[in-house]
């Protein structure tokens, strides 16, 4: 009859009572009853009695703390005799009170440990479970007492002690199965063997020693791809003597599980959105993790870093922890990590990346940029003209940001509108302005998002309408004799009135820099009376300044771990202007989000976490805006470099490493290199090593971790049979304050060295034999034990004895009955021993002086006397080995001594690569190297020994040099020139080197070859010769394509077989060209090849070359000097490859210009005489003889005569670094020193003479030293030069420096205006040289600098655009100053400089 099978599974629920009913069974049921699952990791979980304590005699709990499901298996058959059920059950709740203390059940615990297990300490959970949390070492500490405490919610409490004794781990060793002979008194040695494995497919994995019978694992077995629990072994055991007496046994193993598998997520990262300010245990997502091993993943859920405001669940739910800093403005996005965590040794973890993306909430009201805002309406009032605009801002984002305007109160009469987007407040009708009346208009403006539940801010504008206000006399009528006459008394020189009463101003007024309000009295008169009135003036303000920074960039530094709303600087700015015209606003471009500037103050503080290892330095810019309108701004450039802070710990490559070590190696000899990297910066990232723990330890180090260099090194010899495995607990330390420490873990295996002889148990043996005692009969056992690797299990025994007989387990037994003489017969033949196959001798010299020994080789003969000697010799003589008698085959193999080098396959490897076919990972070639030695002897490993290179990496294995980057940053061509070095694995290291060069090409010859082309195909490769020197050779470079390319001594090179572009399209062939010179030169052409489809050759015809303009124009003063650039010219070819071979000449000789054969560019040969307009014809050939003309037509400016020349006590070099820099300054002047600065004036395009320049400088000398004074500072003298001191030179120096001073003319010169400020062109950011100073409105500064190639060109292009604007508005003047200095030195103290 088959036995029922029954088992649930249910889910235990340790928070409340539960009544389950399992199910039904059949009497006599044994096995599984229930399974539960559920428990936490900690609990301990027991079977109790529940009403029948009888019951217990059945069943019982399979359970281990700190596993997660339990067992309830029967322990005898189930009998419905004595499990009699009682359904008479009644239930009565009885309130409890706290009328007890917590008991524990005992009040000593003792637990036995194993010093083996790996943790990092002792914890105590809840549940009362002990938890270890680091490694325990048995030499240090024996047992821990501990005092444990329990107490429960009201403050009962009791104690108990526990004491956890530490016990020596000892590694379980496999035991040898054993079978017996029946025969009683007969010790017949036995064999073992396995006989069948189930499943067959892990018989491979088992081994048993035919003599031992120990049943041994040869290779590993995998629990979780196993598919099945448990390996049934069949063991056979047979007698020596007769194969057909055998025995047989059944091995069942069962794999337990290791925890070797780590946690996985479900997903590999997790992007999640939550709404901005969301409550606390709001819910983001749960992850899934799963764990290969037994039970599935049982362990904790960590946030990583814990200021994150999110928590984890132990059923893995993430949650809101922290709702106060769920702000979108600050903060749109929050990244973290969880990491899961194994409960189990070696508490395997992972970690997972969690990025969370704040959704907009409409929590942020419009906020206006100010309280109020005003506007006017005057005279010239038109319907539609815009009075002001308002701003607002909303942090939230899409429509809860879009902001509407709408005026709210005020605008009863229609006057105005606004646009409900830009806020600008225009006027819809106009206003009837009374005279002498200030009308107000007060609006209210709501500025209202877009949300679902809209949010809205007012602000206040108030606009003002001022009627025509005209000054009044007293009286309406006056009388006189005479007409009467109107005169200003006061400030005369800014206003004036005519006869007819109007009254006006004489000069501009300047609100910024002058009085807001003027009183000014008129008086008329008849000639004999007079009155007087008061005329008052006040000066409105306009938004004619705009910004200015103090500086225009600034540099900041702030820490990594800035606070979010620190404050990181002040970039200040400042408006001359007044009222809201220099209220300034700023604004903040770039920085990722990181930085927010504050709109009235310029105050920026940090907006988001920082971290230096991701990006160091941020490049902002500081927007400034005023309010006025139209709105005026400046900017500057604010860098803020990000300091590194020690918040990185060190980690090392591997979390485990391991190497073996043969227990002869020597003292000092080096074991490893560790290496630990830490991204911080500095001292924060300076990592050095050190050895933490050794186990098992020992009075003195037996190891050497050096500190700076990680490598670890032996200090102490090493004995196998004393320990055989030793483990480093190594640390990482960085050099921060404070330190950070990163752990890592060494493992060292000790090889066995057979360094040990065996050692008999006794040193005599003394046994007592019956005389009668059957031959064949054991007498005794010897107990023989080595220290090496194995122990003795491979050894044999020597002996010479004819009684008494040993075999290779030592038993000791009789021959022959010891009442009997029989004498010896030679029917037995010599027996050889066990010898190994083949024989090992190490490589050295030997000879008959001088023999090596192989092996110690003692046959065995049966027989006694004469029969029983043994002679040895080899079947034929060998040259190399010999011995005395008998026969048997031995098999001799040399072990391989470390004598040979690594040798290249070439001494040197060359590679060409085209910038544009580089990428990251592309091979470049492949070194090849090998070793006649064998084993570790001959394994190579590849390095560069000389020179290094960041484009190239290489494969210590396999020899491959590879691109470590697309080589982007490369501009030209580059040859990479370094020394290979292979090194073998023997000891000593044995190596040798090869040159490696690798070509780095912008471009290549190139020659095309049809796909499948036939091996005729050739290309042409010319060279050419300097000096002489004869014919010489080409060859191609690049070993591996010679089988594909040939090349002649005429340069064709030609395919030797057939190519197919689609197994490859480009060839790169490096060619040499030689000589025959003594000795020989050389040159390397790189040859690109590619293959295509179809060949079509176009024969190239000669073309003209073209310009790209017909004519240019330019102009030229007549003061220019030599090599001044005028223009720059340029054609271009057709033609293939001619194009940079064009010549250009003058198609006329010409006294005042020559051109450059090559870059095209028309410069000044000599312009004293030029005036009017010139023209001047160019031509370009090409090498062929066809040419191109274009025509140059250049305007001749003003002569020397016009030149006027001032003077200051200034050194040159001042006068340069004052106008670069524009900053005005403090620099004390010298007397002694004077710099001249010439220049010319032109009005409407006319030059100004230099007689009415020179009466209005010197009538204004006052104005102009002090204007000249804020920029070189105090001490300045200024003088105007009447007569050139001097001769100009022939050749001046050239030195980029503008000083213009426009001259505002009317009429002659009527005033000078003496502004000095500090201008860049805009036109041509480039132009870093066209900086000038500007005295006056509207003046333009134009130069010539020499130049070459397309900056000459744009330089060239820039005058001549400029001169082609000649016209001036108003009363302004444009002025021409060459920016040229003539440097002479006289006596060391004056130097002269012409501008």
């Amino acid at each position: 009859m088959e036995m029922q099978k029954y088992r649930t599974t249910s889910v235990i629920n340790c928070a409340e009572d539960t009544n389950t009913r399992v199910g039904t069974v059949d009497e006599g049921y044994t096995g599984d009853v229930e399974v539960f699952t559920g428990i936490a990791p900690g609990s301990n979980v027991k079977l109790v009695t529940k009403v029948f304590n009888t019951h217990l005699e059945f069943l019982e709990l399979i359970f281990t703390l700190g596993e997660t499901n339990a067992t309830v298996r029967t322990k005898k058959p189930l009998d419905a005799d004595l499990l009699a059920l009682y359904n008479n059950s009644r239930t009565v709740k009885i309130t409890d009170i706290n009328d007890h203390s917590p008991v524990f059940e005992q009040k000593t615990y003792t637990a036995d440990v194993s010093e083996a297990p790996t943790s990092e300490d002792f914890s105590l959970l809840s549940s009362g479970a002990f938890i270890l949390k680091r490694r325990l070492n048995y030499n240090l500490v024996q047992k821990y007492n501990f005092l444990v405490t329990a107490r429960d919610n009201w403050g009962l409490n009791d104690t108990a002690t526990v004491t956890i004794n530490i016990g020596h781990f000892r590694t379980i060793e496999p035991a040898a199965i054993k079978a017996e002979d029946g025969d009683k008194g007969i010790m017949i040695p036995l064999t073992y063997s396995i006989s069948a494995v189930s499943p067959d497919k892990y018989r491979s994995n088992f081994h048993i020693d035919s003599s031992s019978g120990v049943v041994s694992v040869t290779t590993a077995l995998d629990r979780e791809e196993m598919d099945v629990s448990m390996i049934d072994v069949s063991i056979k055991a047979a007698q020596t003597d007769d194969i057909l007496k055998t025995a047989d046994a059944l091995v069942t193993v069962s794999v337990e599980d290791v925890n070797d598998n780590l946690p996985e997520f479900d997903k590999p990262n997790y992007s999640v959105t939550l709404l901005e300010n969301s409550p606390v245990d709001a819910v983001l997502f749960k992850p899934v993790v799963t764990d290969l091993d037994q039970g599935g993943f049982v362990g904790t859920l960590w946030i990583v870093p814990d200021s994150a405001p999110f928590s984890v669940g132990a059923d893995g739910t993430v949650r809101v922890k922290n709702s106060t800093v769920l702000d979108r403005e600050t903060t749109e996005r929050f990244t973290f990590q969880i990491e899961a965590r194994e409960a189990n040794p070696p508490h395997n973890n992972v970690t997972v990346q969690v990025s969370v993306t704040l959704l907009d909430e409409n929590d942020n009201s419009p906020v206006f940029t100010s309280n109020t805002y005003e506007g006017k309406v005057y005279a010239n009032q038109t319907e539609g003209m815009s009075l002001v605009q308002v701003k607002a801002e909303d942090l939230d984002a899409d429509k809860n940001g879009q902001i509407k305007y709408s005026i709210e109160y005020g605008n009863d009469d229609g006057y105005f509108s606004i646009d409900e987007n830009s806020g600008n407040i225009a006027l819809a009708k106009t206003i009837p302005l009374e005279e002498n009346v200030l009308l107000e208009f007060p609006l209210f403006i709501t500025a209202r998002d877009g949300g679902t539940i809209s949010r809205s801010s007012s602000a206040q504008v108030n606009i003002r309408a001022p009627g025509d206000s005209k000054p009044q006399f007293l009286q309406k009528l006056y009388r006189g004799t005479h007409p009467p006459t109107l005169t200003v008394v006061t400030e005369p020189d800014k206003f004036t009135i005519s006869n007819s009463g109007e009254f006006s101003t004489k000069v501009k007024l300047d609100y910024d820099e002058a009085p807001h309000n003027y009183t000014v009295t008129i008086s008329i008169s008849d000639g004999s009376h007079s009155d007087s009135a008061v005329v008052v003036v006040q000066v409105t303000d306009v938004n004619d300044n705009g910004p200015v920074f103090t500086s225009s960039s600034f540099t900041k530094s702030v820490p990594e771990d800035a606070e979010l709303g620190s404050n990181v600087t002040v970039v200040p700015a400042t408006d001359k202007d007044s009222s809201f015209n220099k209220e300034i606003r700023y604004s903040l471009r770039g920085g990722e989000g990181r930085f927010s500037v504050d709109a009235v103050s310029g105050m920026v503080s940090v907006a988001a976490s920082l971290d230096r290892e991701s990006k160091a330095d941020y490049e902002l810019l500081v927007v400034a805006e005023d309010q006025g309108r139209p709105v005026r701004s400046a900017s500057a450039s604010l860098l803020i470099q990000v300091t590194d802070i020690n918040d990185h710990i060190p980690k090392f490559s591997e979390s485990e490493y391991q190497a073996e070590v043969l227990e002869t190696e020597s003292a000092g000899s080096i074991l490893l290199s560790l290496s630990a990297s830490d991204p911080d910066e500095g001292a924060n990232g300076r990592v050095t090593y050190s050895v933490f723990q050794q186990s098992p330890s020992s009075d003195t180090p037996v190891f050497a971790l050096n500190s700076s260099s990680g490598t670890l090194r032996l200090l102490q010899p090493l004995d196998y049979s004393r320990v055989k495995e030793y483990r480093l607990v190594v640390q990482a330390s960085d050099g921060g304050t404070p330190s950070l420490v990163g752990n890592g873990s060494v493992v060292l295996k000790v090889k066995d060295v057979n360094n040990n002889p065996p050692q008999f148990s006794k040193e005599r043996y003394d046994v007592t034999v019956s005389e009668n005692l059957a031959g064949g009969s054991s007498i005794l056992s010897l107990e023989v034990t080595d220290r090496d690797e194995g122990g003795f299990s491979d050894g044999y025994f020597i002996y010479n004895n004819d009684t008494f007989d040993i075999n290779n387990q030592g038993v000791v037994s009789l021959r022959k009955d010891l009442n009997i003489s029989v004498l010896d017969y030679n029917d037995n033949a010599p027996q050889f021993p066990i010898i190994p196959d083949p024989l090992q001798v190490p490589e050295g010299d030997y000879s008959e002086k001088n023999p090596g020994e192989i092996l110690m080789i003692v046959p065995t003969d049966a027989d006694l006397g004469p029969n029983g000697e043994v002679t040895l010799s080899l079947t034929s003589p060998h040259p190399l080995f010999r011995f005395r008698e008998n026969i048997t085959t031995i098999r001799v193999s040399l072990l391989d001594v470390n004598d040979n080098r690594p040798e290249f396959s070439s001494s040197s490897f060359t590679s060409s690569v085209l910038l544009k076919d580089a990428e990251e990972g592309k091979l470049l070639l492949t070194l090849s190297a090998s070793d006649r030695d064998q084993g570790n002897n001959s394994l190579i490993r590849y390095s560069f020994s000389e020179g290094s290179s960041p484009y190239l990496a290489l494969n210590s294995e396999t020899g491959a040099v590879t691109l470590t980057s697309d080589l982007a940053d490369v501009t030209e061509d580059t040859t990479l020139v370094l020394k290979a070095m292979a090194t073998d694995q023997g000891r000593p290291p044995l190596n040798s080197t090869a040159d490696v060069v690798v070509n780095l090409r912008v471009a290549s010859l190139s020659e095309a070859w049809p796909s499948s082309a036939p091996p005729t195909t050739s290309a042409s490769l010319r060279t050419s010769r300097r000096g002489g020197g004869g014919e010489g050779f080409r060859r191609l470079r690049k070993s591996h394509l010679r089988h594909l390319f040939s090349i002649n001594a005429s340069g064709t090179i030609r395919s030797r077989t057939q190519l197919d572009r689609e197994e490859q399209d480009w060839y790169i062939l490096d060619v040499e060209a030689v000589d025959t010179r003594s000795p020989p030169t050389s040159a390397i052409a790189m040859v690109r090849c590619a293959l295509f489809q179809v060949r079509v050759e176009v024969e190239d015809v000669n073309e003209a070359p073209q310009f790209s303009s017909e004519v240019y124009k330019a102009s030229v003063f007549s003061i220019a000097p030599y090599k001044t650039p005028v223009v720059y010219v340029k054609a271009s070819d057709p033609d293939l490859g001619e194009g940079s071979q064009l010549v250009y000449s003058l198609t006329e000789d010409s006294q005042f210009f020559a051109v450059d054969p090559s870059s095209g560019l028309l410069f000044v040969v000599s312009a004293q005489s030029l005036s009017g307009l010139n023209t001047v014809e160019l031509k370009a050939s090409d090498p062929r003889g066809l040419s191109a003309t274009t025509r140059v037509e250049v305007q001749g400016g003003a002569s020397s005569g016009d030149i006027v020349v001032i003077s200051i006590n200034q050194p040159a070099n001042i006068v340069e670094k004052k106008v670069w820099s524009s900053n005005g300054g403090s620099s004390r002047a010298s007397a002694s020193v004077r710099t001249l600065i010439s220049f010319i004036s032109e009005d409407g395009g006319k030059v100004v003479p230099s007689e009415d320049v020179t009466q209005k400088l010197q009538s204004q000398a006052a104005a102009v030293r002090a204007e000249l004074v804020k920029v070189f500072g105090d001490g300045l003298l200024f003088e105007v030069e009447i007569e050139p001191e001097g001769p100009a030179s022939s050749q001046p120096a050239i030195i980029a420096l503008g000083v213009l001073l426009a001259l505002s003319m009317l009429g002659l010169i009527v005033a000078v205006a003496l502004i000095i400020r500090f201008k860049r062109s805009q036109k041509h950011e480039q132009d870093s040289d066209k900086e000038s100073f500007d005295i006056g409105r509207n003046a333009e500064g134009y130069m010539n600098k020499s130049l070459n190639g397309a900056e000459a060109s744009e330089q060239t292009r820039g005058q001549q655009n400029a001169a082609e604007d000649g016209e001036t508005d108003g009363d302004s003047v444009r002025f021409k100053a060459n920016a040229q200095w003539k440097n002479e030195e006289r006596d060391g103290e004056e130097s002269r400089t012409t501008l």
